[in-house]
């Protein structure tokens, strides 16, 4: 199996039908046989469907639904883009069907805000980095951990009807789901070191993550 260097710029790629759908530049934090680990922060090269940044910039869940519509079409470009905002700290476990992500707000410093869980289909690592496939739903969980919240199932329910995600992944998502909410309540997984993760910072020393390999938008 491909390993990354602590330090090193890697690139996660959600593919589909052998196309680029987005991809993000990321820092690699930790390689090891329980999870990679990256981070990313403000300014960190990306590149997202032009009808998702517009969806992005206006919180308009017709134009979310017309992503995916469009992906399911086969109709999308790309369009440069940046993390935002935050800073991100990306778990994933190899075979996982989803990734734990952590994200820091900077107002005042550097602070845990949330737990957001990613369901996504297992990593497959190459040279430049990985590629997964964003499977819509995700899980919502409090820094301290004691609530959680369902997102997005209604961009899932849509990509179930265009046949973006097929029977199998469903089944897989619905097992994840479970996993997922187990860690949380168990304290397992990642969680088990939830104290170690919310005082993780970025080092500053590291340049902020570009794309090596940029797809045509």
């Amino acid at each position: 199996m491909q390993s990354f260097t602590p330090g090193q710029t890697v690139q996660r790629r959600d593919m589909w039908q052998g196309r680029v759908w987005s991809t993000q530049a990321l820092r690699v934090i930790d390689d090891s046989a329980t999870a990679l680990v990256t981070a990313a922060w403000p300014g960190a090269e990306a590149r997202v469907p032009d009808s998702y940044a517009r969806a992005r910039r206006s919180g308009s869940t017709a134009e979310r639904g017309e992503a995916v519509r469009q992906l399911a079409a086969g109709a999308w470009r790309l369009t440069a883009t940046g993390w935002e905002e935050t800073v991100l700290l990306l778990w994933k476990a190899p075979l996982a069907h989803f990734s734990v992500n952590a994200f820091y707000s900077l107002d005042g410093g550097c602070s845990l805000r949330n737990w957001y869980i990613n369901f996504e289909r297992p990593s497959v690592r190459h040279a430049s980095g990985f590629d997964t496939f964003d499977l819509f739903v995700d899980l919502v969980v409090d820094a301290d951990l004691s609530t959680w919240r369902w997102k997005d199932q209604d961009e899932y329910a849509q990509a179930r009807r265009l046949g973006i995600v097929n029977d199998t992944d469903h089944v897989q998502v619905e097992e994840a789901r479970a996993q997922a909410v187990a860690w949380v309540t168990e304290r397992s997984g990642p969680f088990a070191e939830a104290d170690r993760w919310a005082a993780w910072r970025p080092d500053p020393t590291w340049p902020t993550p570009i794309l090596a390999h940029v797809p045509p938008e």
